[in-house]
């Protein structure tokens, strides 16, 4: 009986490329918030069928201030420089021409959790993924720790993966719209070095 010879180890594939975000700031004309609104729900609408486009989220300033933040996520930096250069999105910004114009661009950041940051309503540089990392960190522990002190030992005769789901139900509505937009207001001056000067 001939043995046969052992295979090669498969060759692991190349990693995809990784997603990128890109945060612009608009100064809006007093009393055309409406009205550049109106505008921003078409250019989202254009950029859903733009092959490559992961979503748009725009951060409304708080009453009286005129800054808007628009975070666009894309699959890679390629598709997100065509989107840039795209005719649809340059007539667009020709109609927005007399409402708003761009204040900040920052480069393109390599993260997924922008929208659970208050941005300063001047345009700073993102904070480093280290400290956004940190206050991300702070943020989640005691929700893992309220959620196994208070929920785990009710759970403990559920399936594994509906004892799984329960963390994610309970931990992202409570970060997303709790926790980490008050920390980040917080530590707003160490996120955002001289943002307020």
């Amino acid at each position: 009986m001939t043995r046969r010879p052992a295979s090669p180890p498969p060759t692991p594939a190349a990693p995809g490329p990784r997603g990128v975000t890109l945060v612009i700031s608009w100064a809006v004309d007093a009393g055309k918030e409406a009205q550049f609104e109106r505008l921003t729900h078409e250019i989202a609408s254009h950029a859903r069928q733009f092959c490559g486009h992961d979503g748009v989220t725009w951060l409304r300033p708080p009453a009286g201030r005129g800054i808007y933040h628009s975070v666009l996520r894309f699959t890679d930096e390629e598709r997100l420089t065509q989107w840039v250069r795209l005719p649809e999105r340059q007539q667009w910004l020709r109609r927005v021409h007399g409402i708003a114009h761009e204040v900040s661009e920052s480069p393109a950041q390599m993260t997924g959790t922008e929208t659970w940051f208050s941005l300063p309503e001047q345009p700073v540089k993102a904070p480093p993924k280290w400290k956004a990392t940190l206050v991300t960190m702070l943020g989640a522990y005691p929700v893992a720790f309220g959620i196994n002190w208070l929920l785990s030992p009710l759970l403990t005769d559920w399936p594994l993966p509906l004892r799984a789901l329960a963390f994610p139900l309970v931990a992202a509505p409570l970060l997303t719209f709790l926790i980490m937009p008050r920390l980040s207001r917080l530590l707003r001056n160490w996120l955002y070095p001289g943002a307020d000067r």
